[in-house]
């Protein structure tokens, strides 16, 4: 017994060492921190600013299959160019400026600073090497083995970090720390620096250290976010995995629909465009929604926000699959009575108002369904929360009513512990006249 009490005191204290916020850089240490980081900002940022101009004249001289199909499209050579260049540099500008705003707010952070490194070499590595892959070939061959090839490490050190250290600043659970050295210098290290790199290794040893590394990151967070974190750390926790979560659910809906822009033939321009359009959109959650976290803005709003989404995510599905399903049986049905085969307006006019009269009720069917299924605490106190209300515009007793109200409290809110004082009424003393 005895032994049991003290091995849960000391997974309270390690739980409660683990949670505490890390502690903040000053004087020497400081100012050493900030000028590393303007320096990593200024190259990562500044090979991107040097790449537009390549970038931009590779695009406004393309083939001739992508010539014609801009002609379908009514779009010159330029304006596709620049529609190019002007989602990477919103791309980039969108993932800097989160990173200026923390590196501003919060640099004598560690966390936030190592958030703030990966957001500005990560935004420019996405934009220049993955979206524009050509866009530095050949071009200053010395600085981009160089810096390009240290900015890549330092961009996928630092992601790996953030999993590991977010959002407390300590390695938790402890491995995380030697498998932040092992990948560190052994595979990431090996692969940016060294002709020995993992896409040497046998397939199946690359695809055995690849796997355990990324699912190292969500295992790490989860362990985290059960045993480890306080209330304020778990709501960053929901912050980052909601923006995660929606970027990648908008991307592989973006791939499986539209397609994806880096594998879209060059004679698809029109859907190539939208894709890139859709991607990057959905992308820009990951640093939005981190750097909400890491600033620590409106971090309680982040389950109402759930909420909604999966609301209406869920009630856009359903009415597109209505919307598809009611056109094509409304034309069935049309072509069956008339032989007309060519689209008709009556069906689609007839679709569109079935969904504008299904809109409300199905909303408020998933509210529900969503509030039982996923958010059962609120919504068993809501509704507790309603009878209560209904019954206290009857309720005549006061004593009874005070019962119901401690009840009440101890049902929605769970306390510890629940008492009710009531101010005693005292009648106003008259002063007299003389006084």
């Amino acid at each position: 017994m005895t032994e049991g009490v003290e091995q849960h005191r000391e997974a309270g204290q390690m739980s409660a060492r683990a949670s505490r916020p890390p502690p903040t850089l000053r004087g020497r240490w400081l100012l050493l921190a900030r000028a590393a980081w303007v320096a990593v900002a200024v190259v990562a940022l500044g090979q991107f600013v040097i790449s537009v101009p390549t970038r931009y004249a590779e695009l406004a001289h393309p083939t001739a299959r992508v010539r014609a199909a801009l002609a379908e499209v009514g779009l010159s050579a330029g304006g596709y160019a620049l529609y190019n260049v002007a989602l990477d540099a919103i791309f980039v500008s969108i993932f800097a400026l989160v990173a200026i705003v923390i590196f501003w707010r919060r640099s004598d952070d560690p966390v936030a600073l190592l958030v703030a490194t990966m957001l500005v070499v990560w935004g420019p590595l996405n934009g220049l090497f993955v979206l524009t892959p050509s866009a530095t070939s050949g071009m200053y061959p010395t600085l981009q083995a160089t810096l390009g090839l240290t900015l890549t490490y330092v961009g996928y050190m630092a992601w790996m970090l953030f999993f590991y250290l977010f959002p407390s600043g300590r390695f938790v659970p402890r491995w995380t720390r030697w498998m932040a050295l092992l990948y560190g210098v052994g595979f990431f290290g090996l692969w940016t620096f060294t002709p020995f790199g993992p896409p040497t290794w046998p397939p199946l040893l690359f695809n055995v250290a690849l796997l355990v590394v990324w699912c190292s990151f969500p295992v790490a967070q989860l362990y985290r976010y059960a045993r480890v974190s306080n209330r304020t750390q778990r709501q960053q926790t929901k912050w980052v995995v909601f923006g995660v979560a929606v970027a990648i659910a908008g991307v592989l809906t973006t791939i499986f629909t539209v397609g994806a822009a880096v594998d879209l033939p060059p004679a698809e321009v029109g859907p190539k465009m939208l894709s890139m359009l859709l991607m990057d959109a959905f992308m820009l959650f990951i640093p939005i929604s981190i750097g909400i976290a890491v600033l620590r803005a409106r971090l309680f709003d982040i389950d109402v926000v759930i909420n909604r989404t999966l609301v209406y995510a869920s009630l856009t599905a359903m009415l597109a699959l209505v919307y598809l399903g009611g056109v094509a049986t409304t034309e069935a049905i049309f072509r069956a009575l008339t032989g007309q085969q060519q689209q008709s307006q009556v069906a689609i006019v007839i679709t569109t108002l079935v969904i504008a009269a299904l809109f409300n009720p199905l909303r408020r069917r998933n509210q529900s369904f969503i509030d039982r299924r996923f958010y059962r605490r609120k919504y068993d106190a809501r509704k507790t929360l309603e009878a209560f209300s209904a019954r206290l515009r009857d309720e005549t007793d006061l004593e009874a009513l005070n019962d119901e109200l401690v009840g009440v409290v101890k049902e929605t809110m769970q306390p510890t512990s629940v008492s009710l004082w009531l101010r005693p009424v005292t009648a106003p003393q008259r002063k007299d006249a003389d006084e």
